[in-house]
């Protein structure tokens, strides 16, 4: 067999055809292309992000409400600088009225009411204040400003002239305070519409019915009011429905109420009111006297020396119209002073020669205990049982009488102990011998000028009694209900009087209403007048 011949050629190599290698190209191409892209929009997702982000925040700060006061108070606020010099303006508003600089008054005042108009307008807009609003009038003002400085409105004259104006207003403040607190007097003093209703119908019932006029007089010469074996009390006043309570409480906690004879004075508009109420309700068989101080003809100016200082014109007018001394408390100019109701406890001898012993009580008392232990307390030769008043830091009779004349610094202690009117126990025997009248009239008559004290009934009756005064236990009789909001409650319950002293009484709507209801117990609440009053 014949073998072929050896073929030296080189073996050819297989290629790939081109359309092979375009693919593959593309392929390369769009890959590399994705990767770009892909990377572009991950950057450009990391950049974007915070702007959206700040542009958020920012719209946030844009739309968020504008506190004004945090917007006035800020020191680099337009809004700040606008009010200040507003209110430097204002100053010499003041300061160039004075010098009758009447057009610089006028650009001043145009001024502030266009500042005062802006500031308005942001507070109401919740928005910052802009230079371009703000800019304007704080040139404006400067301006003025400056020009009120050149016209030798200097700092020290500002001062002194803002220092006169604030005492100015200092005065204006003390004399609204001081007129206040005696318009505050007025309505303490003044009868409520429903009691003077109440009072109209009694007076209706007196002239309208003498039924009640032959009880009256039947009743006027009774021996009880003289029996000194039984317990008398007396009280004057011209409030007829306070004055019941009194009675009313009285006689509700008494042991024996037969044996309690209360001796009421008031006066002759009051009178037939006053006897219809007690002649036609029951009062548990007490006996009940009712006078007109108006009766009463020995009580004149040529006897008492205070009837004469109530009727000097000098004197009402000085209680009625005030005085321009605004040292003077108003306190102590209060017309209730006028009232001879006021000074008739000095003349109870007088009243009822035939009495030995008697308790006095003021009209805004409500008595919680039975008094009559009282008639039979041991009062050491002394003339008044009466309960002190020195546990209060100020009641001492340094605080009531002037110290600095020589009449009352060489004769009284000025840490004497004070106490109180209202509810008092008389040994009118002891009272007689010590002709403790004419001791209250010697002190009256010094006292005409005003020089030894100022208010009220108390000082004579510090004077008049010194050295004659049995002290009692304070749960005799508890004060300060017509003017403290915080007496200790224990206190009110062991109190056997407690007293409304103070502007607040009871039966006004000032009075506090933590302390009413223990007035208002002793109220007959059911009487038609009553109800009808109220409701009128």
């Amino acid at each position: 067999m014949r073998r072929r011949a050896a073929d030296y050629r080189r073996p050819v190599r297989i290629r790939l055809s081109y359309w092979i290698l375009a693919v593959l190209v593309i392929f390369l191409i769009a890959g590399f292309s994705l990767f770009l892209v892909q990377h572009n929009q991950h950057h450009d997702n990391n950049v974007e992000q915070p702007v959206l982000e700040i542009k958020a925040k920012s719209e946030q700060v844009v739309h968020r409400r504008q506190n004004f006061t945090e917007e006035i108070s800020s020191a680099r606020s337009y809004a700040r600088q606008l009010a200040e010099q507003m209110t430097l303006a204002k100053a010499y508003v003041v300061i160039a009225k004075e010098h009758n600089n009447l057009l610089l008054v006028w650009e001043l005042t145009t001024n502030i009411r266009t500042c005062q108009f802006l500031l308005s307008k942001a507070a109401m807009r919740e928005a910052p204040m802009s230079l371009d609003e703000a800019e304007p009038i704080i040139k404006s003002l400067s301006s003025l400003i400056f020009k009120a400085q050149d016209a030798h409105y200097d700092i020290a004259t500002t001062m002194i002239t803002m220092k006169s104006h604030i005492q100015a207003l200092e005065e204006r403040a003390n004399a609204a305070t001081a007129q206040s607190t005696i318009f505050a007097q007025y309505t303490a003093e003044s009868v409520p519409k429903n009691l003077q209703c109440f009072e109209m119908k009694l007076a209706a019932d007196w002239l309208m019915k003498n039924s009640i006029q032959e009880l009256a007089d039947g009743r006027r010469n009774s021996l009880q009011l003289v029996d000194n074996n039984l317990y008398h009390f007396c009280i004057f006043s011209d409030n007829v429905l306070a004055v019941s309570v009194v009675v009313n409480s009285t006689i509700s906690n008494a042991g024996h109420p037969k044996q309690l004879v209360f001796h009421i004075v008031t006066n002759g508009v009051k009178y037939g009111a006053m006897q219809a109420w007690f002649l036609s309700n029951d009062f548990k068989e007490a006996t009940i006297e009712i006078q007109n101080i108006e009766d009463f003809t020995w009580l004149n100016a040529s006897y008492s020396p205070i009837v004469k200082q109530l009727h000097d014109t000098d004197l009402r007018k000085y209680y009625f119209e005030g005085s321009q001394d605004m040292t003077v408390e108003p306190k102590f100019r209060n017309p209730k002073y006028l009232s001879v109701f006021n000074h008739l406890r000095f003349y109870i001898p007088e009243i009822y020669p035939q009495l030995e012993k008697v308790i006095f009580l003021d009209d805004d008392v409500v008595v919680q205990k039975d008094l009559t232990p009282l008639f039979s307390l041991d009062l050491h030769g002394n003339v008044n049982g009466a309960v002190e008043t020195c546990l209060e830091v100020f009641h001492r009779f340094y605080k009531y009488l002037n110290f600095s004349n020589p009449l009352i610094s060489t004769k009284f202690d000025p840490q004497a102990c004070g106490w109180a009117f209202g509810m008092n126990v008389f040994d009118l025997i002891g009272w007689r011998k010590e002709n403790v009248t004419a001791r209250y009239h010697y002190w009256q008559e010094k006292n005409t000028d005003k020089s030894l004290w100022k208010l009220g009934t108390l000082p004579p009756g510090l004077l008049a009694l010194y050295g004659l005064t049995e002290p009692l236990d304070r749960r005799w009789h508890v004060l300060g209900l017509g003017h403290d909001f915080n007496i200790d409650n224990r206190l009110l319950e062991t109190a056997a009087v407690i007293h409304f002293n103070g502007n607040m009484k009871p039966w006004l709507k000032l009075g506090i209403g933590r302390y009413k209801p223990l007035w208002e117990k002793y109220v007959n609440q059911s009487h038609q007048y009553l109800q009808d009053c109220v409701t009128s």
